[in-house]
């Protein structure tokens, strides 16, 4: 599975939601540095659809705050 993910950093706290079928909003309260907050932010994911976080790959978007994330179930 596809899905696009819009990641605010800074947030008081660390939230997924769902936006609409493959787009959601994640708030990370980790900054930009050293890879961080990709690193959270597959984490995150990982807790939200209940999965184990090597499940999860960023296909695009590595520096930016618009990314395309893969979901593999099996």
């Amino acid at each position: 599975m596809i899905i696009n993910v819009k990641v605010k950093l800074g947030s008081p706290e660390q939230k997924v939601s769902k936006i609409s079928e493959n787009k959601f909003l994640i708030r990370l309260k980790s900054k930009p540095e050293n890879n961080k907050a990709n690193i959270d932010m597959i984490k995150l994911l990982s807790k939200y659809f209940k999965i184990p976080y090597i499940k999860i790959k960023i296909k695009s978007g590595f520096t930016s705050s618009n990314k395309t994330v893969e979901i593999r179930w099996g």
